[in-house]
């Protein structure tokens, strides 16, 4: 029973990024449909129409196993070492420059929301 609610979980993460795909493609967007659809979700679960539990262990699980979907790209990236010539240097930079963006800005808005919620409990 537990693996069907998990694959069940994931197929309406799945119908969400369809959705997201479809509106992308229908309206011409620029935007990445995978964006679209991960508005989507957070509209719903920001205004309770949908219930964190109604995905929680399908997500959980697709986070988990998430490293083994970025090996193909590594290996794709090995084996064409002529991207890595001055341009690689060039995109090694950008990515450590934005991955450390990322991280101040996870950081320091995770602060913030706990602040907030000790501020909302006292």
């Amino acid at each position: 029973m537990k693996i069907v609610k998990i694959i069940l979980q994931i197929a309406l993460l799945y119908l969400i990024f369809m959705l997201g795909s479809w509106i992308q493609k229908t309206l011409n967007l620029f935007i990445p449909g995978s964006i679209i659809g991960m508005l989507i979700l957070f509209i719903l679960l920001a205004t309770s129409i949908f219930k964190q539990e109604w995905i929680e262990k399908g997500s959980f699980l697709l986070i988990k196993y998430l490293p083994l979907l970025f090996l193909p790209v590594t290996v794709g990236i090995i084996s064409f070492p002529e991207l890595l010539n001055i341009k690689g240097v060039l995109l090694i930079i950008i990515i450590l420059i934005s991955t450390a963006l990322v991280m101040i800005t996870t950081g320091m808005l995770t602060q913030q929301l706990l602040r907030k919620r000790r501020y909302e409990n006292e």
